[in-house]
C-alpha cells in the first residue's frame, strides 16, 4: 500500500482492536449500551463494527486487484479460492477449537453434532466465514467487471435482497420469526449447527445476509480505487474543482458520497429497517456512509495534516496482522477456559470453578469502583492491551501472518 494512505492502515487497525474489544467485555450481564448490539432493529456503535471491517477488505483488494489482473486469471483464481477457503477454515477452526470441554469433572469431545442432542452442535458459519464468502465473490465481480457494471450488479444484489425479504418473508418479513433466510440457513447447513444467540435456531451471519455483504466489500474496494486514484479517472464520485490539490478534491468526493448514501440508508431504513442481523440492504449503505466519513477524516487527520503520534501508532499495529490478532483473540479465551480454578463449594456440596480469565475479572477488574460496566470495560481494555503487546512485538521482529 502506497505510504501516502497510512491512514488505510490505521483505519484497519482501529476496526480490529473495536472488534476484540465488544466481542471480550469482562461479563456480558454488565455493558455500557453503546458497546452492545441492538436488540433488532437499530444500529449502535458497536453495530459499526463488521461491516466497517468488511470495508476495510475491500479497501486492500483495491491495491492488490491491478496485480491480480496483470498476473492472470490463473493466478486470480488460485488467490482468491485459496484465500477463501483459508478464511472459512480458521472460521470453522475458531467455532470447534479446542475440541474438549468440560461435562461435569471429565473433559468430554465436542462432537460435530451432539449425540445426545442431535439439533446441537459445532457452528458453521461466523464472523470469518462472511467475510471469506464476502470477499470471494466481491473479488469475482470487480475483476471481471467494469466499474460501471459493478455498481449496477452492487444495487441489483440490494434491491434483489429487499425483494427477497418482502416477498418470500412472513406476515412481518424482518422479524425474526418472519426472516426469510432463517428457513433457508435451517434447510442448508441444519439446525444443528447454527448459532444460538437469540434463544433459537437463527445464523446472524447466515446464507442470505450474505449476498448484500458482498455489496460492503465492493463499496470498500470502489473506495479504495478511488483514493489510490486520488479521483482523477473514476466517473462515480462528484468531480470537484482541484484548486486545492488532488487530496482536497478526494476528500470532498468521499464526504459528498458519505452524505448521500447515509441519507439513503436512512431514508431506505423506513422501509427496509436498518439491521445488522440479517444485514438489510438499508444498513449496508448507512454504514458504507459512516466508513466514508470515517476514513475521510482519518486521511484528512493523518495524511493532510501530516499526524503520527501514540493513537495512530497504537492501531497501525493491529493493523499491520489483523487477521491473526483476530484469530488469536477467539482462540485464547476457548483454550484458557480448559483450565479451572476452584472458588469454593455451594450449598450442595459441589466445587465451583472459574477460568483464568474469570478470575482475573472477579478478583481485579470487578473491584474497579463505579457501576459494574466500569469493570467489564476494563477488562475489554485489558484484554485489548494484551493483543496490541502480542502483536507490538511481531511488528518489531517484522512478523506479519497473512493469508
Amino acid at each position: 500500500m502506497n505510504q501516502r494512505y497510512y491512514s488505510l492502515d490505521v483505519f484497519r487497525g482501529a476496526t480490529v482492536a473495536l472488534m476484540i474489544l465488544v466481542n471480550n467485555p469482562g461479563t456480558w450481564s454488565h455493558i455500557f449500551s453503546p458497546l452492545e448490539h441492538a436488540a433488532w432493529h437499530g444500529a449502535t456503535p458497536t453495530d459499526l463494527v463488521f461491516p466497517f471491517f468488511l470495508f476495510a477488505v475491500g479497501n486492500a483488494m483495491a491495491f492488490v486487484m491491478p496485480r491480480l489482473r496483470e498476473a492472470g486469471d490463473a493466478v486470480f483464481w488460485k488467490k482468491v479460492l485459496k484465500r477463501t477457503a483459508l478464511i472459512f477454515l480458521i472460521g470453522l477452526f475458531i467455532n470447534w477449537w479446542p475440541f474438549v470441554q468440560w461435562d461435569g469433572d471429565a473433559l468430554a469431545f465436542k462432537h460435530w453434532v451432539n449425540p445426545e442432542d442431535p439439533e446441537r452442535g459445532i457452528r458453521i458459519l461466523g464472523v470469518l466465514q462472511r467475510i471469506a464468502l464476502a470477499y470471494c465473490f466481491a473479488s469475482i465481480i470487480v475483476y471481471y467487471l467494469k466499474e460501471k457494471s459493478v455498481i449496477v450488479v452492487s444495487a441489483l444484489l440490494l434491491l434483489l435482497y429487499w425483494v427477497l425479504c418482502a416477498v418470500f418473508g412472513g406476515a412481518d418479513p424482518y422479524s425474526l420469526q418472519g426472516w426469510f433466510g432463517n428457513a433457508i440457513d435451517q434447510w442448508v447447513i441444519g439446525v444443528a449447527h447454527l448459532y444460538r444467540g437469540e434463544g433459537v435456531p437463527f445464523e446472524p451471519e447466515g446464507l442470505m445476509s450474505t449476498l448484500p455483504s458482498i455489496v460492503q466489500v465492493i463499496f470498500g474496494y470502489l473506495t479504495g480505487r478511488y483514493i489510490r486514484e486520488k479521483g482523477e479517472v473514476s466517473w462515480l464520485w462528484p468531480r470537484l474543482p482541484n484548486r486545492d490539490g488532488s487530496i482536497y478534491r478526494m476528500l470532498g468526493g468521499l464526504l459528498v458520497m458519505a452524505v448521500l448514501l447515509y441519507v439513503v440508508g436512512l431514508c431506505w431504513g423506513l422501509g427496509f429497517p436498518i439491521n445488522k442481523k440479517i444485514w438489510t440492504s438499508s444498513y449496508v449503505l448507512y454504514t458504507t456512509g459512516l466508513a466514508l466519513f470515517a476514513i475521510g477524516v482519518m486521511i484528512w487527520y493523518i495524511e493532510v495534516l501530516n499526524v503520527r503520534n501514540g493513537l495512530t501508532r497504537f492501531f497501525d499495529v493491529f493493523g499491520k496482522n489483523p487477521l491473526f490478532i483476530f484469530v488469536l483473540s477467539g482462540l485464547l479465551p476457548r483454550l484458557l477456559g480448559l483450565f479451572r480454578i476452584s472458588t469454593g463449594v455451594n450449598e450442595a456440596g459441589e466445587t465451583l470453578y472459574t477460568t483464568p480469565l474469570g478470575w482475573f475479572y472477579t478478583n481485579v477488574c470487578a473491584h474497579v469502583p463505579g457501576p459494574p460496566e466500569i469493570g467489564s470495560l476494563c477488562y475489554a481494555l485489558v484484554f485489548v492491551g494484551v493483543c496490541w503487546a502480542i502483536c507490538y512485538v511481531m511488528d518489531q521482529k517484522k512478523i506479519y501472518v497473512k493469508v
